[in-house]
């Protein structure tokens, strides 16, 4: 279940950090108050995780997820460049999260 949780987490890191950077500082309501909700449970979730998880291990699985998703998701929506390199780089960053979960 803790890992569940920490998956769940990391796909929500990823959207508020999404909906920090549309927030535009805070400007905007509708980012702000995603960003707002969605750090708590992301935070609330990473904090069960670590109940039974490792700390190290659940947090590099948590921002890992979090950072990938964030990518693919400004690269999709035209925000972020597409490169080859950046897609073999996140590849790597998944088979590391991949990695400490089978070596747990």
């Amino acid at each position: 279940m803790a890992w569940i949780v920490l998956v769940v987490s990391g796909v929500l890191e990823a959207v508020w950090a999404t909906a920090l950077g549309r927030s535009e500082g805070f400007s905007r309501l509708g980012p702000s108050i995603t960003f707002g909700v969605a750090i708590v449970l992301s935070m609330v979730g990473l904090a069960y995780a670590m109940r039974s998880l490792p700390v190290g291990t659940s947090y590099a699985v948590w921002v890992g997820i979090g950072a990938v998703l964030t990518v693919a998701y400004a690269m999709v929506t035209g925000d972020e460049s597409i490169s080859a390199l950046k897609i073999v780089f996140l590849v790597a960053i998944v088979g590391g999260v991949v990695g400490l979960k089978l070596v747990h």
